[in-house]
C-alpha cells in the first residue's frame, strides 16, 4: 500500500507529467471491487470531470488530491496498487478501476489491488471526508515539530497502554505511516514494537521523532520503496532495512539474526539485539 513517501513521489510526478492536460473523458473503471470506493455514479463521474484541466496534486497523509479545474478536486486515498501514466498509443490495461484520458491520447489509470477511495469532490469540500477532515500534521508538514511529536506521545499514553508499532501504525495518530515505514523507523529508533510509548525516555523519544523524520525523506529521495510502483510504473530505489527478506539474516548494525514475529495485526521484523525490550519496557505490557 502507499503509504506517505509513495504518495509524495506521485505527486510530484503527476505536477510534472499530467498538470494542464485537459481530460477528453473519464470513467470509474471497467472492473467491479467492492473495497473500492466512490462518492459519485459513474455518470455523474464522467460528466464533471469531462474538459477539465488537471492542477496541482497535493498529498495528505496516505490521501492524493488532484485538481480538476474547474471546480472539482479528484481525491485518492489509502489505495495499494498502481497510479500509472500512459503515453500517447499506449493500450488501456485489462483492468482499472478509474480512468482518465487526455486530447493529447495520453491517459492516467488507478487500478487497486486490496481497497481505497477514488472520489470526487467540488473544490472546496475535498477535505470533508470521514478520513482527512480531522487528519493529524504529518511528518512532511511543519506543525510535526518535536514539541508536538512529545505531546501526541502524551495524550496517546493516556488513552491505552500503547506501544511504539500502535503509536506509527494505528488509527493514523502519525498519517501517512504504516507497517512498512515503522519497520525500518523503529530499527534506526532502537526501539522494540512492543515497547510502550509511556515508558520511553527523552532521548528514547528524539531518537523516535529523528528517524521518522529521517526515513520519510529517505524513501523519498529514493522514489520509493522497492516493491511499489511511481506514476511510470519503475520501482522506487529504497531497499528497506528490516522485511521478509532480512528473516534470518545479519543485522546490519551488530550481526545478529534478525527475526520475526506476529504483533497488531501484522508481521514485525527486529533485531533482537539491537531492539531489546527492557525490563521496564517489559513490565509495561504494552498491547496496542
Amino acid at each position: 500500500m502507499f503509504e506517505l513517501p509513495e504518495c509524495t513521489v506521485l505527486a510530484a510526478q503527476m505536477n510534472e507529467k499530467l498538470y494542464g492536460k485537459v481530460i477528453s473523458s473519464g470513467r470509474h473503471g471497467n472492473s467491479p471491487h467492492k473495497f473500492v470506493w466512490y462518492n459519485c455514479t459513474p455518470e455523474q463521474f464522467s460528466r464533471a470531470v469531462g474538459n477539465k484541466i488537471v492542477r496541482k496534486a497535493t498529498v495528505k497523509g496516505r490521501w492524493l488530491f488532484l485538481g480538476l479545474d474547474p471546480g472539482y478536486v479528484l481525491v485518492l486515498g489509502e489505495c495499494g496498487g498502481r497510479m500509472l501514466y500512459h503515453k500517447p498509443g499506449s493500450r488501456l490495461p485489462a483492468k482499472y478501476h478509474l480512468l482518465l484520458e487526455f486530447n493529447d491520447g495520453s491517459f492516467f489509470t488507478v487500478t487497486t489491488q486490496m481497497w481505497g477511495a477514488m472520489e470526487l469532490y467540488e473544490k472546496g469540500n475535498e477535505y470533508s471526508g470521514k478520513y482527512v477532515k480531522d487528519m493529524r500534521p504529518t511528518p512532511l508538514e511543519k506543525d510535526f515539530h518535536f514539541r508536538y511529536f512529545n505531546e501526541l506521545i502524551d495524550e496517546a499514553s493516556k488513552e491505552s497502554n500503547r506501544s511504539t508499532k500502535g503509536l506509527l501504525t494505528q488509527e493514523q495518530l502519525i498519517p501517512g505511516l504504516g507497517n512498512a515505514c515503522a519497520q525500518d523507523i523503529l530499527f534506526r529508533a532502537k526501539l522494540n514494537p512492543r515497547h510502550p510509548i509511556s515508558l520511553l525516555t527523552e532521548s528514547e523519544k528524539r531518537n523516535l521523532y529523528d528517524a521518522i523524520l529521517e526515513t520519510v525523506q529517505e524513501i523519498i529521495r529514493k522514489g520509493g520503496r522497492y516493491d511499489e510502483f511511481n506514476l511510470f510504473n519503475k520501482p522506487g530505489g529504497y531497499i528497506r532495512i528490516l522485511d521478509k527478506n532480512a528473516v534470518d539474516r545479519p543485522c546490519p548494525l551488530c550481526g545478529t539474526p534478525v527475526e520475526k514475529f506476529r504483533y497488531l495485526g501484522g508481521t514485525c521484523y527486529v533485531c533482537p539485539n539491537c531492539q531489546k525490550m527492557s525490563h521496564n519496557s517489559n513490565s509495561g505490557n504494552a498491547i496496542a
